[in-house]
């Protein structure tokens, strides 16, 4: 983790809805060709938020500045010589929430070298998108890529961020064009609904077809499907036109904006983590505190009352429960000579719930 260190809750939501039924297990390789809401209690006290300026949800999660897009890198993050994924295997996709079907690419990538994520930054930007905060907070991502590394050969996979400008109007051919010449890659990792290429002009096939040209190996993995079918209210809804019963951000964004905690592990594959920078608190009554809704570095489940949680801030301090509120984000400990006497300086918090 970051400066700071981090915090988290482990927690539960009292809900009324099902209980969900499992995420399904998914078929590991479709083919590989290689060449040779509850009421919330009245506030204790608040949190203030000087020191660190906090912006709503951490926007935005990237800013890139003239040393990033000098020369044309086709990787903001890396160095002039653009040799970071050199001879690794990449997975392609977008990775917003970190799921069980994007540790399942990397999981694939670790099997023929070693694994790297190509995530896309900027695309809200330039396509006019309305913004949405990112499921995982863009300083938390490191650490949910570290607890990938059982699953990947004991291998931590790394990400490396593509600016989505410097590519949005290549074709397929160009896209895998650079990622051999450019960045001098081994092969790429995609699911079978991948899309790449200007207007989302090319799919799967013709991406292995377009490696096996320029001599990379590419594997093109089944969709974990999700058959939890959770329903609200009698229905499932519809998350959005191109879900075809695949585990998504979608999905999870959905779930979260329920308080589906139970759900969102599940999707995971790991406790959903809030995270929050903040300065210090004052007026601490007892065993509270309370953060503002501003601070929040990502997005947090509904509105409602969060139980049998857990207290992290660089070690743990004990058990708690959460209520988060329409502007403040309330924590109680159990025991509260858990806190520390001295107030959170300059520090990130998080809540980890499920």
């Amino acid at each position: 983790m970051e400066r700071g260190g981090a915090a988290a809750l482990a927690c539960t939501f009292r809900s009324s809805s099902p209980s969900p039924s499992p995420v399904s297990h998914w078929r590991p390789l479709l083919h590989s060709r290689i060449r040779p809401s509850a009421t919330a209690r009245p506030p204790h006290f608040l949190l203030p938020t000087t020191g660190r300026r906090c912006s709503s949800f951490g926007r935005p999660g990237v800013s890139l500045n003239d040393d990033d897009l000098v020369k044309d890198k086709l990787l903001i993050d890396c160095g002039e010589d653009q040799d970071c994924v050199l001879d690794g295997i990449v997975a392609l996709g977008k990775f917003d929430a970190l799921h069980i079907g994007h540790r399942e690419l990397a999981m694939h990538a670790s099997k023929s070298g070693n694994p790297f994520l190509l995530s896309f930054v900027g695309m809200a930007e330039v396509l006019g998108w309305e913004y949405r905060p990112p499921i995982v907070a863009h300083c938390d991502r490191k650490r949910v890529l570290s607890s990938w590394a059982t699953y990947c050969r004991n291998l931590v996979p790394l990400e490396y961020q593509v600016d989505f400008s410097k590519v949005r109007y290549l074709t397929p051919h160009q896209f895998v064009e650079k990622l051999s010449a450019d960045l001098r890659i081994k092969g790429v990792v995609a699911g079978e609904n991948y899309r790449f290429g200007y207007k989302a002009s090319g799919d799967a096939a013709e991406l292995v077809k377009l490696c096996e040209e320029f001599g990379l190996s590419a594997f093109i993995v089944r969709s974990v499907m999700d058959t939890a079918k959770r329903s609200y209210n009698g229905t499932t809804p519809a998350v959005n036109s191109s879900d075809k019963g695949q585990v998504s951000s979608s999905r999870v964004r959905h779930a979260l904006s329920v308080g589906d905690i139970e759900y969102v592990s599940k999707l995971l594959g790991r406790k959903h983590r809030l995270v929050l920078t903040v300065s210090e608190y004052s007026l601490k009554e007892r065993k509270n505190i309370i953060v503002p809704k501003s601070c929040m570095l990502n997005m947090p489940p509904a509105d409602g009352f969060y139980e049998n949680c857990e207290l992290f801030n660089g070690g743990y301090l004990g058990l708690c429960r959460v209520v988060i509120n329409t502007e403040t984000i309330d924590i109680e400990m159990k025991d509260e000579s858990s806190l520390p006497p001295n107030p959170f300086q300059d520090q990130q918090l998080g809540i980890e719930f499920g």
